[in-house]
């Protein structure tokens, strides 16, 4: 086997590999030789066709085959005699069998890329205040008494914040009628911002069976792909507008709520010990989120396109997948499929490159995934779907499905190793000249 390997770029290297032609004629001879034995033709007996007509029939699906057969025989051991790491599956291309005998293909190869690690312990990270505040467990508790409170009808006054309406509306965006933004009979919660903070605003002041239509510019980062950096006009008509009957906050409002409450304290200090547990897991979020920048702020490397390029691939299905959810795909959503791919590429890369420096870490920090992290990983999916444990393990049986969880909990570890040697320091006092210009907007 002879093998010439060029450099592409810093990253990419051609390796070409030419097979000897004893080796790659036995392989075709011995392909032929199948194919004689179990084809029958029309005017041969099977087993009796000449290896001339064979040949004229099968010789693009033998080369194919073997072609493909010798590829798989021969690249792991061409790049491991030749030291080359690859990060990702090659690409192969200009397989060809020669007139000599031989057999030649090129592999493009995306390699690892060489860096320096720079600062990643001790990094200084802003603390992340995880109070619960008296006055957050007020905002759950009227947001209790707003969801059980009974709806009366009102005829004798306006829309108004807080109320329910009813109401059909349609979209529309340059004159042109939107199918996906059209709903009659749907309530709306205003004021709740679930719809549309930009849409329910547009509601209050409208009185019942009044008509009118509505512009809202959304911004060009709106979660809703459809409505984002559009500006829709709405056609609404209001059909009936209902008020809260809000229930007296007290004990009996609690036992309400559920009757594991016996007071108003017991309802409170539930809601305080949630609040506390969404708090500490973003706040160990939001850390892990400002090791990550750091992070990427003092390590500045190239990395493989081709890797980058699957990123993004992943990122759009992940847009699609929510499109469908909808009954929508991107076509439908007015979404470029190239916009979208150019737009998710920066975090893309970022992505690939911080992952390269978490799996430096760990050859540096000799981090490695073990059975115990494997099995607690396993209970901790079972205790989630409520499934036996061999179940879970049975699931990812397979290479292809345990290799990435194994990556999961790698990279799990690695990132607790960087929380538990943060340098926490005090946040920066807030200028009263920022306070004053943060209050006015």
């Amino acid at each position: 086997m002879e093998v010439v390997v060029e450099d592409v770029s810093a990253l990419t290297k051609k390796v070409t590999i030419t097979l000897p032609k004893d080796g790659v004629q036995k392989k075709l001879e011995k392909a032929y030789n199948k194919l004689q034995r179990e084809t029958k033709m029309k005017g041969f007996r099977r087993g009796k066709v000449p290896r001339s007509v064979i040949i004229k029939n099968f010789k693009p699906q033998v080369e194919s085959e073997v072609g493909e057969k010798l590829v798989q025989d021969t690249y792991f051991d061409a790049i491991e005699k030749n030291s080359i790491d690859p990060v990702v599956h090659p690409e192969i291309s200009d397989p060809t069998f020669k007139e000599d005998g031989t057999f030649v293909y090129v592999a493009n190869i995306d390699i690892r890329p060489e860096f320096e690690l720079g600062e990643y312990k001790d990094i200084e990270v802003e603390k992340i205040s995880n109070e619960v505040s008296d006055a957050a467990i007020e905002v759950e508790v009227e947001s209790l008494r707003q969801d059980m409170a009974p709806l009366r009808s009102v005829t004798e006054r306006a829309l108004e914040d807080g109320d329910v309406v009813v109401v059909d509306f349609e979209g529309f965006h340059n004159g042109k009628a939107m199918k996906e933004i059209k709903n009659d009979n749907y309530s709306v919660d205003v004021g709740s911002g679930k719809l549309s903070p930009e849409f329910e605003e547009k509601l209050v002041g409208m009185n019942n069976n009044e008509e009118a239509s509505h512009e809202v510019d959304f911004p060009a980062k709106y979660p809703n792909p459809v409505l984002a950096g559009k500006k829709i006009e709405f056609r609404v008509k209001v059909k009936d507008i209902k008020e809260r009957v809000l229930p007296e906050l007290n004990d009996e409002f609690a036992k309400d709520v559920d009757d594991e409450y016996k007071t108003l304290a017991d309802l409170q200090n539930v809601i305080r010990e949630r609040l506390q547990k969404e708090k500490d897991d973003r706040a160990d979020g939001d850390i892990t989120d400002r090791i990550m920048l750091k992070l990427l702020d003092n390590h500045e490397f190239e990395v493989p396109s081709r890797l980058v390029r699957f990123e993004v691939e992943e990122m759009i299905k992940n847009t699609e997948k929510s499109l469908e959810q909808n009954g929508m795909d991107l076509e439908s959503a007015g979404i470029n499929r190239d916009d979208l791919a150019e737009k998710n590429k920066e975090t893309a890369e970022k992505r690939v490159r911080g992952d390269f420096i978490l799996k430096k870490i760990a050859e540096v920090e000799e981090i490695k995934v073990n059975d115990e992290d494997l099995d607690r990983a396993f209970k901790r999916i079972g205790d989630q779907y409520n499934m036996p444990i061999a179940q879970v393990k049975e699931f990812f049986k397979s290479r292809d499905d345990l290799l990435p969880f194994m990556n999961e909990i790698l990279n799990e570890k690695i990132l607790t190793f960087l929380r538990e040697n943060v340098k926490l320091v005090e946040a920066a006092p807030v200028a009263e000249e920022e306070k004053t210009e943060e209050t006015a907007d």
